[in-house]
């Protein structure tokens, strides 16, 4: 199948070292997609205005070679390993155009995933793909049509202005307008078989949110508060949303968490969940942190990753706000807790870093950014705050920014001297942990909290009734939990109680605390444990399934038949674990026992998204299950390409070729894999 797309670009120039020289006003681009081929071939026309006198000017585009140009006002063009270099006499206030055809076979940004199309070009890779401007400060405008099947749905950047049937094709095309300039890394397109449901925000914007069919039923849990998140940032931030509409959709095997491009969110579809794995695993940060974003980061962009915390530091620190709004104070404070738990541990080992390096770990990024804000607020003042970023995001909207730009903006809304606060927050690597305790400790929560963790070190017969006697501690999740885990390892005749308020509380995360660090359950607590299994949460289900069958191999078929119909998230946590605990359970369903075999090898195969074949990947390690189709998939998987899931392949392929016969085997079947393939076995394994 091929899939069209053409594209009109209209750029603003901010080129780099290009600025001063030309100013792109229009690039017109046709281009197809083959799936089959994993390739792209396009037809492009660049309109340009010469600022001064040059020779030469380029495009930038990784390894695209040019099949056709035709003739253009004497201008030449040829194509390199990295651009399109157009030269010619150019003079300063003329207008030039030029068209040319090419082709490409991406080896990144580009990826197809089952029946999904996709692109991340976060940094400077969208050139993999589509002639373009890598550098962030060149701010492009984008209009895109594209053309698909008609039984795809084709989400770009923009707003969609109409659709066109191709009706002897049998294609749609799809026209996308996007009005003002953005990054090039922000572009994108996904393409697949979506099921479309609109929301609109209190200030009219319509919001499209995406699923696959088979996965309509989870609307509701997974893009649960989006209004609401979109409603208060709106309002919160005091600039109104900077673009035409907002569009959400969740792809297989997607990279990160999610990415922000302008208008167009893409994210792990890791997070699309029924209402259990909801409490446990849920958008909603995700889908605030790159709804921040689109002002943070898109409005305005960092000049160079010097400032890259005014992007990732400021989306994290609203999504966090907008949590606090949805999930109140306790969970705020508890968040920020937590991540001050981390930065400080990091500067103490003297791995501290400052928001101004560039080559600072995304914890700094995001995490420290975020406090430098809380901190920042609470030196200045809410209202000051609030003023500062509407000044900020209204002075350089569409434009882009250092720190600096961000902090004149500050000075100029409050006496306050902020000089220390630069100092320590964005200047120094070592992580302000006195001056962190002391704002954390503003929440009752928090203080008590503090309160219940020094009990840590108290013998149990002395904290035992306290425990027993504060029920409301098992009202709060966070308290809940603390009290559980300080049972852990402590004799069963001075806990008993205690693991028996935490069952009767209710509280899920409580009892999922009681499921997590009670794994040797004894015969006392079977029966209260034993509920856990139908617990709103997938994580305890898991570990109590587990523990059960450990603890109790009378009661195991019990467990089993009591589960098998469970699921699980997207993962598929709990059938994997069922599958593993069914073959490893002697005289059950033994007809069966092959079934299961194949079940759970088959879900290495590439048909399923990376998390799913990590899972079954790791089951059939602790099983040494291993047969010609598993090995085979796991070559498959070494040249995958989250890289996190391909360097675990490639880990557990050198595990497994040191088994008798194994590499031989592969040896024997190299000619069947992927060429890609072929070649990581030729280099690393195969000599």
């Amino acid at each position: 199948m091929r899939i069209f797309l053409f594209l009109f670009l209209f750029s603003w120039c901010v080129i780099g070292q290009q600025t001063d020289y030309v100013d792109f006003e229009r690039i017109q681009a046709n281009i197809s997609v083959d799936r089959d081929m994993r390739a792209i071939n396009g037809s492009l026309t660049a309109s340009f205005h010469m600022l001064k006198d040059a020779d030469s000017i380029y495009l930038d585009a990784i390894n695209m070679k040019l099949t056709e140009v035709l003739p253009q006002q004497e201008l030449q063009l040829r194509s390199t390993k990295d651009k399109i270099w157009i030269t010619g006499d150019l003079k300063a206030d003329n207008r030039y155009s030029v068209t040319f055809d090419y082709e490409a076979v991406p080896r990144q940004t580009l990826y197809f995933t089952g029946d999904q199309i996709w692109t991340q070009g976060q940094g400077k890779y969208t050139s993999h793909w589509l002639p373009s401007l890598d550098d962030m400060n060149d701010k492009l405008e984008f209009d895109f049509t594209i053309t698909a099947d008609s039984d795809q749905r084709v989400l770009a950047n923009g707003a969609l202005q109409k659709l066109t049937p191709n009706m002897e094709e049998g294609t749609i095309s799809w026209h996308f307008d996007m009005k003002q300039p953005m990054s090039s890394y922000l572009a994108a397109m996904s393409i697949g078989p979506y099921k479309k449901k609109i929301i609109t925000s209190a200030s009219g914007v319509e919001m499209e949110l995406h699923l696959k069919e088979q996965d309509t039923a989870y609307f509701e849990p997974t893009y649960r508060y989006t209004k609401e998140i979109f409603d208060f940032l709106e309002e919160e931030i005091g600039v109104p949303y900077p673009w035409a509409n907002y569009k959400q959709v969740p792809v297989r095997d997607f990279l990160y968490a999610g990415m922000e491009n302008t208008t167009l969110t893409i994210f792990s579809e890791a997070f699309v969940v029924d209402s259990i794995g909801f409490n446990d695993r849920n958008y909603v940060n995700v889908n605030a942190h790159e709804l921040a974003h689109q002002w943070f980061g898109n409005l305005v962009t960092e000049t160079s990753g010097t400032h890259h915390w005014l992007q990732e530091g400021f989306a994290t620190y609203y999504a966090l706000l907008a949590e606090r709004e949805i999930f109140g104070d306790d969970y705020y404070y508890w968040k920020l807790y937590n991540t001050a738990e981390t930065l400080q541990a990091m500067s103490l080992e003297g791995k501290g870093e400052s928001l101004l390096n560039p080559k600072a770990s995304s914890l700094t990024f995001y995490e420290k950014g975020a406090w430098a804000l809380h901190i920042l607020r609470e030196l200045i003042g809410d209202e000051s705050f609030k003023q500062a970023v509407r000044s900020y995001l209204e002075r350089f909207k569409f434009k882009n920014v250092s720190t600096e730009d961000f902090l004149e903006e500050v000075r100029k809304t409050t006496l306050t001297d902020i000089s220390s606060w630069e100092k320590d927050w964005l200047k120094q690597a070592a992580f302000k942990a006195e001056a962190a305790y002391l704002s954390l400790r503003k929440s009752a929560f928090i203080e008590q909290y503090f309160e219940l963790q020094r009990l840590r070190a108290t013998d149990i017969s002395e904290k035992k009734k306290y425990f027993s006697e504060t029920q409301e501690i098992f009202s709060n999740d966070f308290l809940g939990q603390e009290v559980i885990y300080q049972l852990s390892g402590e004799p069963l005749s001075e806990t008993f109680q205690v693991y028996i308020a935490g069952f009767e509380s209710g509280n899920l995360f409580a009892r999922q605390a009681i499921a997590l660090s009670l794994n040797s359950v004894p015969e006392s607590l079977r029966t209260a444990y034993e509920t856990l299994l139908n617990d709103s949460s997938y994580i305890t289900r898991e570990a109590a399934l587990y523990a059960l069958w450990s603890s109790f191999p009378e009661h195991r078929k019990r467990y089993l038949d009591t589960t098998k119909d469970m699921v699980g998230f997207q993962n598929k946590n709990i059938r994997m674990l069922w599958l593993a605990l069914a073959l490893s359970t002697p005289d059950y369903m033994q007809t069966a026992k092959p079934i299961f075999k194949k079940e759970l090898a088959g879900y290495t195969s590439s048909e399923y998204s990376f998390e799913i074949r990590k899972n079954a990947f790791e089951y059939i390690r602790s099983l040494g299950m291993y047969d010609e189709i598993v090995v085979d998939n796991l070559v498959d998987a070494t040249v995958h390409h989250q890289w996190r899931f391909r360097n675990f392949a490639r880990d557990l392929l050198n595990e497994v070729a040191k088994n008798p016969g194994t590499l031989e085997a592969i040896s024997d079947r190299l000619d069947s894999y992927s060429e890609k393939a072929q070649a990581y076995l030729k280099r690393e394994l195969i000599k």
